[in-house]
């Protein structure tokens, strides 16, 4: 089993995850293991979809102005 020390942790910042882990029927330990766990996956999908979009990005050709989008759904909108 991994452990994790922190050091200098507000007051107030505990109190709150106390009473999450107490609203959950959890330990403060588990509580604060599944917010890990759910930041980093946050994180890899977060990083996942910037890469997304850069590659997106990378698809148009350089040098070509493109059209805003807004005005070409208003033109559709208007038709």
């Amino acid at each position: 089993m991994n452990a994790i020390v922190i050091r200098n942790l507000a007051e107030e910042t505990l109190a709150r995850l106390e009473r999450l882990a107490n609203s959950h029927h959890v330990s403060l330990e588990d509580e604060i293991a599944d917010l890990l766990e759910t930041a980093s996956k946050s994180r890899e999908i977060c990083d996942e979809r910037v890469r997304l979009a850069d590659s997106i990005a990378a698809m148009t050709p350089k040098g070509v102005v493109q059209t805003d989008s807004t005005l070409l759904i208003r033109e559709d909108r208007d038709r």
